[in-house]
């Protein structure tokens, strides 16, 4: 199929610079009207491959358009042409004039207005299904985040991006930010958008729909995502309540993330690094790469080292999981029940003293086991 696309392309030019040449329609000068049979046919290739994109509810919207167009342009040149005080030159020039005007306002407009239509009203007759695509918006704070890049770069994320023009609106004034965090994630979210685009498996669209009457930036994404009939890629937890309420699909990339988290069971051995001290009397703190904070009792002492410790449970809430744990040595002297799988033997931790594992610091405050 892509083959015959290809050969048709190559017919189109060659007839019209053969029939140029041949017949010579613009001028005596065979080879000038050759090459306006080469630019007429470029024209031609061009516009097949923008029409090739557009949905059939934007190609229903812009044949209606330039229809009512062009009816309204013979209404208006109907009067023109009554009136005796203009010459007849002016009026063929000035009917051709209002005809092609009229008509490619109809069809601007049209195209734009198509998404509004409703083929269902039309009993399936013309079916929108094949031209449907899986389309995913992404909102600002998916976007600064940076992990929407990783997945796409792994594959994982199909269909088409849209990024939403006052999406990048916001962007820019965060990166514009006087304060020097809010600008420094602005530009992160700008590079992220950037490496996103350098991705050729990557289909990244960014739309001019804006909706002026309403003010925050989370209400236009869900009205967006209600037109386009797409789903919000985001990693904020009231967005993903509102959308969800008001009947709009997400996809949070936090709940990717915890669900794709390691599974710790109780008796499991694991080195961590004691951040800070915990609520508690005598607890340490420490936190895994992901995040996860891993409360630990009479670790105190141990702030700013690494410590062999034994899970004693493990705690999932809303906000995220939390992790207990005593020491190595506690959970050994008190005869423990430890699951020694790989990495559970005392030799194995000892193994893997190697290095400090690295730990994503928060602000989070240590939770206590009730």
């Amino acid at each position: 199929m892509h083959a015959d696309v290809v050969l048709i392309r190559l017919l189109i030019p060659a007839f019209l610079i053969s029939a140029g040449y041949i017949l010579k329609p613009i001028s005596n000068d065979a080879w000038i009207s050759a090459g306006a049979g080469l630019l007429i046919a470029i024209c031609i290739i061009v516009f097949e491959l923008r029409i090739r994109r557009a949905t059939l509810k934007t190609l229903i919207g812009a044949a209606v358009g330039s229809i009512l167009g062009i009816l309204g342009a013979y209404l208006i040149g109907s009067l023109i042409s009554r009136q005796e005080s203009i010459d007849p030159e002016d009026k063929t020039f000035l009917t051709l004039a209002l005809t092609f005007f009229m008509a490619y306002v109809g069809l601007m407009v049209g195209a734009a207005k198509g998404d509004y239509l409703d083929l269902s009203a039309l009993g399936g007759i013309f079916s929108d299904k094949v031209a449907r695509r899986d389309l995913k918006i992404l909102d600002t704070s998916v976007i600064i985040d940076g992990r929407i890049a990783d997945v796409a770069e792994t594959g994982f994320l199909s269909g088409t991006l849209i990024i939403p023009q006052f999406i990048l609106r916001e962007l820019q004034q965060v990166a514009d930010s006087p304060d020097s965090s809010k600008r420094q994630r602005g530009r992160r979210g700008l590079d992220m958008l950037n490496r996103l685009q350098n991705n050729s498996s990557l289909d990244i669209q960014i739309v001019e729909t804006d909706f002026p009457s309403v003010r925050e930036v989370d209400l236009k994404l869900i009205e967006l995502g209600k037109q386009l009939d797409a789903v919000i890629v985001t990693n904020d937890f009231n967005l993903n309540k509102v959308s969800q309420l008001r009947g709009v699909s997400v996809l949070n990339i936090n709940e990717l993330a915890n669900a794709l988290k390691p599974v710790v069971l109780p008796g499991e051995a694991m080195r961590v690094f004691i951040l800070k001290e915990g609520k508690e009397y005598n607890q340490g703190v420490a936190y895994l790469d992901d995040g996860t904070m891993v409360v630990v009792d009479n670790a105190r002492r141990l702030i700013g080292k690494n410590a062999d410790i034994a899970v004693t449970s493990v705690l999932q809430t809303t906000a995220g999981k939390m992790i207990f744990g005593r020491l190595w040595e506690e959970a050994e002297n008190g005869h423990s029940d430890i699951h020694r799988t790989n990495g559970g033997s005392r030799r194995q931790m000892r193994e893997s003293r190697s290095g400090p594992h690295p730990v994503r610091i928060t602000d989070s405050e240590p939770i206590t086991e009730s």
